[in-house]
């Protein structure tokens, strides 16, 4: 057998997307490439690895068996790699990161010198909600993680980052027409809010609880891009990071209410397992 290390790299894509389409796009190559080497990869073998029915594709059992060597082949190829950068005094290897909704405002700029730095580290990062990421911690999916709110029940080292600032906001449009005193904002305007678990809906909660503030209307959103734009739109107030919406409040699409007791402030934390083992 004459396969090459690039064969497997596009049938484990394959078989990873279950689809030619799909695996092309992912490593940005046409469709008829894959294709080729699909086929020319299947040559090699006297049983089928895949099976077209109707328009769609499926893996064999023994293609998942050839799958799963190639996995094991391409790691041990990039851990080739990896030892070669070490000797030459360089960092190598492959580094996960966990990072909550609006926390990928903050990541990238800290993240950007070391990358530049260190050519030779692969960088995973995961954008997700507080819940997510906390599990890719407890399950040690992930080397680190970005949080506002550190979890009780972990056992975690901690870095400090920045503070993160949280204001009530309105749409513009919507802030201009408002009549009275803004203390009715909670009682007598929608209020946007994000998923159960998010650490900014856990302030938001918190700080009118605190105040036994009266809520009438609640609408959630499940992610810090689709509140702003839902606050943007006129569809109701809500309390938000100033981080997540900095652009929209300087283009005067946002306005931020001064109100008592606001900001609140909480910390952007790289967290990680004391228990993980780094290895030098």
């Amino acid at each position: 057998m004459k396969y090459t290390l690039h064969q497997l790299q596009v049938f484990v894509e394959i078989v990873n997307k279950r689809s030619i389409t799909r695996a092309s796009e992912s490593l940005f190559l046409t469709q008829p490439a894959v294709s080729i080497q699909l086929k020319k990869f299947q040559e090699q073998f006297p049983i089928p690895l895949t099976e077209v029915v109707g328009r769609k594709l499926y893996v064999t059992a023994f293609g998942e068996e050839i799958a799963q060597a190639a996995r094991v082949i391409l790691d041990e190829v990039e851990a080739i790699e990896y030892k070669t950068n070490r000797y030459q005094g360089k960092l190598a290897g492959k580094l996960s990161i966990a990072v909550v909704s609006t926390g990928k405002y903050v990541m990238p700029y800290y993240l950007s010198d070391f990358v530049n730095a260190h050519p030779g580290i692969e960088f995973s990062i995961d954008v997700t909600n507080k819940l997510k990421v906390v599990e890719d911690l407890e399950e040690n999916k992930v080397d680190f993680a970005l949080v506002s709110v550190l979890p009780d029940h972990l056992s975690l080292e901690r870095l400090p980052l920045i503070q993160n600032s949280l204001y009530l906001v309105g749409g513009t449009e919507r802030e201009r027409e408002r009549k009275g005193a803004k203390e009715l904002i909670f009682k007598e305007q929608p209020l946007l809010y994000r998923e159960r678990g998010s650490a900014t809906r856990n302030s938001m909660e918190a700080f009118i609880q605190g105040r036994n503030l009266p809520v009438t209307k609640k609408i959630e959103l499940t992610s810090n891009e689709a509140l702003k734009q839902a606050v943007i739109a006129g569809l109701g107030y809500s309390i938000m990071p100033m981080i997540g919406i900095r652009n929209a409040v300087e283009k005067g699409e946002i306005t931020v209410i001064p109100y008592k007791g606001l900001p609140i402030m909480t910390q952007w934390n790289l967290v990680w397992l004391k228990k993980r083992i780094y290895l030098q």
